[in-house]
């Protein structure tokens, strides 16, 4: 699969529309010549669009110099990215499936519109000769639901050139008529009616529970973070544990209000798939960098721990892939969407309960510290790191007063997790090196590592309390 971010900007142009001289709009020394181009380009989506209403385009296309299946899903800034796979058929390719299988869930992807555009593309260049834009003269016809539609538009995509190159040609586009184009894309437009029917209708001006919104905030994370995390990328991995732990401890905190006890039991599940990759992969980051430091005649013993958390890492990403293609996890969002779509939910006062769970942590914590006992103080992380999402949670109504209780927390929650990992690191290396002397080093400056963090607790709890950062409770 190729993906590649594109950048481009659509005009809608009257049919007496005359391409102006580009010639001279910044750094365009000229222009190459016209290619034309008959592009027939066939949409799927789900019966309810749930693709469009979600910001991505689905189609298989043929004719210019990219035909195949293209999938268009949103990037950063202006750009979209862009995943493209050569082949034909009627089917959608299972890797496109892939990708947004979270917004499809169990439902068939079918074709939904075709569009038929005539394409006279001309190059931009600048005074080396590069390629900085193509400019797209499209003359459409659209076929949707029965119905047909045809209009013109000109397309600029950036190619070697920067945003600059966009804004001069839009300027120059602009003094000869051209406006900006009605649609995101050509498919929103042919499908504009079928579209405005499934809006949901406007919401009430009525309060939102903040409940409910930071809950729709994780859902939103653990959508957005599927595509990467299916990848094996680390930031998206955690990211999106972070989204389901995040969930299912707003469900804990709110039990009472949200009888939702199997919800957060799969919950828990998905965050224990991602955390078989996540896991091996802070290890490893951990324990190889503790390696360089000890210098070259620890690199069999790097060796050892890079093969063994490898394994670890490559196992879990199999097991991550067959859960997110599971009808157990679409079952789990298909849940969660039930959950935080609802209107409206009665829940005790938010700053109640974050108290609450804040004393509870603060409890468990002093008991923690005076036993010494290792599962004790991983209870206590856990019991902050509730008390930080409930915490979390008041931001939008509360700002500062909220924000600077949760940097305090999170200090400490960071604190206490330091001592944690360092107890699984040296987990690790009694497994892979009982007798040997290098391992037992690491050992040792593993179990220092976490002495200092222990010993650094205190104070970090101590600027958790202060009355400065606890004025909202």
């Amino acid at each position: 699969m190729e993906i590649a971010t594109e950048t481009e900007r659509k005009y809608d142009v009257p049919e007496t529309f005359e391409l102006p001289d580009l010639v001279g709009a910044g750094v365009i020394a000229g222009t190459g010549d016209a290619e034309t181009h008959d592009l027939d380009a066939t949409y799927f989506d789900t019966d309810d669009l749930r693709l469009m209403r979600n910001r991505r385009t689905l189609r298989k296309r043929s004719g210019g110099n990219d035909a195949g299946w293209h999938l268009k899903t949103p990037a950063d800034g202006e750009g979209r990215k862009e995943h493209r796979l050569s082949g034909d058929g009627d089917v959608v390719p299972a890797q496109l499936t892939g990708l947004v299988r979270t917004i499809v869930r169990t439902r068939p992807l079918v074709p939904v519109a075709r569009l038929v555009t005539h394409r006279v593309e001309t190059p931009l260049r600048d005074a080396d000769g590069r390629v900085l834009a193509l400019v797209a003269q499209d003359q459409v016809r659209a076929e949707s639901a029965g119905s047909e539609s045809a209009w013109q538009e000109v397309e600029v995509e950036l190619v070697d050139g920067d945003v600059a190159v966009l804004d001069e040609v839009e300027r120059r586009l602009f003094a000869a008529g051209a406006r900006p184009a009605r649609g995101p894309s050509k498919v929103s437009r042919a499908l504009a009616g079928r579209l405005a029917a499934l809006q949901r209708p406007k919401k009430s001006k009525t309060k939102v529970n903040p409940v409910l919104r930071y809950a729709r905030e994780q859902r939103d994370a653990i959508l957005a973070h599927d595509p990467g995390a299916r990848r094996g990328e680390p930031r998206a991995v955690h990211q999106m544990r972070v989204g389901t732990r995040r969930l299912r401890s707003t469900l804990k905190t709110y039990k009472k209000s949200v009888s939702q006890s199997d919800l957060r039991d799969e919950l828990r599940w998905l965050a224990g798939v991602l955390g078989a990759v996540r896991d091996p992969q802070v290890l490893e980051e951990a324990l190889l960098g503790l390696v360089e430091k000890a210098g070259p005649e620890f690199e069999p013993s790097a060796r050892r721990v890079r093969e063994h958390l490898e394994h670890r890492i490559e196992t879990g990403l199999a097991e991550l892939s067959e859960a997110l293609d599971s009808d157990r996890y679409l079952a789990l969002l298909d849940r969660i969407d039930e959950l935080v779509d609802q209107d409206s939910l009665r829940t005790a006062d938010p700053v109640k309960r974050a108290r609450k769970v804040l004393a509870k942590a603060d409890a468990k914590l002093d008991e923690a510290l005076e036993s010494g006992v290792e599962e004790e103080i991983h209870e206590s992380r856990k019991g902050f790191k509730q008390a930080r999402y409930a915490v979390e949670l008041l931001v939008p109504d509360h700002g500062k007063l909220a924000r600077q209780l949760v940097k305090a927390l999170t200090k400490l929650q960071d604190g206490l997790g330091e001592y944690q990992d360092s107890n699984v690191a040296r987990g690790v290396l009694r497994e892979l090196g009982e007798g040997s002397f290098h391992f037992g080093m690491l050992y040792g400056r593993q179990e220092q590592v976490g002495r200092d963090a222990l010993a650094g607790v205190p104070e970090l709890a101590r600027d958790a309390r202060r009355r400065k950062v606890r004025r909202l409770f």
